[in-house]
């Protein structure tokens, strides 16, 4: 059974072939791989498993899963796109599959040709994140043909959610919600890291997660300080704070949570003192979520607030990014940025600094979809919790 359901899939197939033949191209291949997941699964909303790929979309024709024999037998059960071939480029390197069929890109060239025509012109997405080898292979089996780079028009697809993507979404941050009930009830003095970690894996799984945004973050007291720790064996102690994070899947599209939890469940007056300075803010990003700003106009007034009281050195990340198959991805609304919020978009405010000689590192962090009216929460839990100034 696939994440993607067949509806959703021929509506994004249909936007990629719109690109197709705006530029005059004959198909696109949309390379993903383990780490950079999201292009394929876009498409397919599958990923394999030790092996890289791409997604070839004919502008007429039958969409092909461009793959390893390792994973193919999981492609034909759970992509969305069950057509598949094997290349060497994209198999676990030495590993030999003598009953598997394999072929390579000239040969891969000559079926198009037969079957959707003569292939003149192809739009490749994710180029920049193609090994040397893979790219290689590609230009050499496509001799004669055009390649166009139309990755950007591609991202663009993704920038604006579907009313399916943001229904999993809504679905993904309920998940959080409970990771963080079950972390911040595991977080006392005496107990790991590890174990708030697996507590809130555990209430996201159990409940239907099918994967995670990114690893578990949780670090106590100086461990902050590295911006996206993962959890370790080190015991929290009395004083400390606590920056936790979790990012739980519904059918491939993110939620998240962050926060800063002290490890003997009570504030001291300097770690109010921080907090506030985290949901002052956070409150002023949140009011700058409007339509048509851009994102050096969102990110403008924290800035300003945290230079103010000396926090400008410690800032590490912007205080705006998109979220969607990946818990962080284009656009970020950073400080130089001139990209625009528009409805249909879904953002976290993720506000944090680093390296602070007494605070040391913290961070919280909830989404919002964008719509005409404002910003609409996906977890009123957690923006409530960040937006509160007075209760700690």
């Amino acid at each position: 059974m696939g994440y993607l359901i067949q509806s959703e899939c021929d509506a994004r197939m249909a936007n990629v072939r719109k690109i197709l033949e705006a530029k005059n191209l004959d198909l696109a291949l949309v390379y993903y791989d383990e780490l950079n997941i999201a292009n394929g699964w876009y498409l397919t909303g599958w990923c394999p498993q030790f092996e890289s790929g791409a997604v070839l979309v004919p502008r007429n024709g039958t969409p092909l899963l461009l793959g390893g024999p390792e994973s193919e037998p999981f492609a034909k059960q759970d992509s969305a796109v069950k057509e598949t071939r094997n290349f060497p480029v994209f198999m676990v390197p030495d590993e030999e599959y003598p009953a598997a069929t394999i072929i390579d890109f000239p040969k891969l060239f000559a079926e198009l040709n037969q079957t959707i025509g003569t292939v003149k012109r192809i739009g490749i997405v994710g180029a920049d994140q193609m090994p040397y080898g893979c790219r290689m292979q590609i230009e050499a089996g496509f001799a004669g043909v055009e390649i166009v780079d139309i990755t950007g028009e591609y991202l663009n697809l993704r920038y604006h959610k579907s009313a399916w993507e943001i229904e999993q979404m809504r679905a993904a941050f309920k998940l959080a919600d409970l990771s963080y009930d079950a972390m911040k009830e595991m977080i006392q003095v005496g107990n790991t890291e590890i174990q708030v970690a697996a507590a809130g894996e555990y209430a996201a799984r159990s409940r239907g997660a099918t994967g995670f945004g990114f690893t578990a973050i949780v670090g106590s007291g100086i461990r902050g300080n590295a911006v996206v720790p993962t959890a370790t064996t080190k015991v929290m102690q009395d004083g400390e704070l606590v920056m936790i994070g979790l990012s739980p899947k519904v059918q491939g599209c993110t939620g998240v949570m962050g926060d800063a939890l002290p490890a003997n469940g009570k504030y001291s007056a300097k770690q109010i003192e921080c907090m506030k300075y985290l949901r002052e803010a956070f409150c002023l990003t949140k009011d700058m979520l409007k339509v048509g700003l851009s994102g050096k106009e969102i990110d403008a007034p924290a800035r300003a607030y945290f230079k103010k009281h000396g926090f400008e050195k410690y800032l590490v990340c912007p205080f705006v990014h998109t979220i969607g198959l990946n818990e962080a991805e284009a656009p970020f609304f950073g400080p130089n940025s001139e990209d625009v919020l528009v409805p249909g978009m879904t953002v976290c405010v993720d506000v944090s600094f680093f390296g602070h000689p007494e605070f040391n590192g913290v961070r919280i962090e909830t989404g919002y979809e964008i719509t005409e009216n404002g910003a609409v929460p996906f977890s009123e839990k957690m923006d409530k919790i960040h937006t509160d100034l007075d209760n700690f």
